[in-house]
């Protein structure tokens, strides 16, 4: 695959997630675990979600160039293109709020589809997983839990931490914690892709080539 048609994958890819965080978000039966955690920032910092959302990603990058994952414009591109988008969408309000369980569940359930099928995107593009990303890429291989224990595990964790900072927190956000990893998972299985195996380009690897 040349590398334009690996952006359009990549940039295709972070749209997706920043929408299907945007369904869950208008499910109205709570937000999106880390979506919780950085709306419990807005409670203390003058910013948008979007914007919240930008700031914990570079925190987040910081702590995977620790661990020593790869850093590549898939990385960057993340950080500041999905917080981008979230605002977008939201601004456009072409999204309806759920009015019920019914509909708030359907939504809930498209939302995380759309979520994990925006992962596979992003991430199978090559230029190096998003900052959350790159989290539950670094703890797989390091404990060889499955990439969905991974991914829950730190849903529930961030879903903990922004419930203490006052963030809408509800039963979607413990279907979201539990449900993205099996999304993730089941996603990741039907298109045959193990994220340990693909190789992520770094920053000095795109540019050189």
């Amino acid at each position: 695959m040349n590398k334009s048609l690996r952006i359009l994958r990549l940039l295709f890819g972070l749209f997706l997630f920043a929408l299907g965080s945007v369904i869950v978000m208008k499910g109205n039966l709570g937000f999106g675990p880390w979506e919780v955690f950085q709306a419990g920032l807005t409670n203390y910092l003058p910013l948008t979600i979007g914007q919240a959302t930008v700031l914990v990603s570079v925190i987040i990058v910081g702590l995977i160039i620790l661990l020593k994952e790869k850093i590549g414009i898939g990385t960057l591109a993340n950080m500041i293109l999905i917080g981008f988008f979230m605002d977008f969408i939201l601004w456009t309000d072409v999204l309806p709020k759920a009015s019920g369980w019914p509909s708030g569940l359907g939504m809930l359930m498209l939302g995380l589809f759309t979520t994990a099928l925006g992962s596979y995107f992003y991430i199978s593009s090559g230029f190096g997983a998003g900052p959350r990303d790159s989290l539950m890429v670094s703890i797989r291989r390091r404990t060889g839990l499955p990439i969905g224990v991974c991914r829950s595990s730190l849903e529930c964790s961030v879903a903990l931490v922004g419930w203490l900072l006052g963030g809408p927190l509800g039963m979607g956000t413990v279907v979201t914690a539990f449900g993205l990893g099996v999304f993730v998972q089941l996603i990741f299985r039907l298109f045959s892709f193990e994220t340990t195996t693909i190789h992520h380009e770094n920053l000095r690897e795109t540019f050189k080539a």
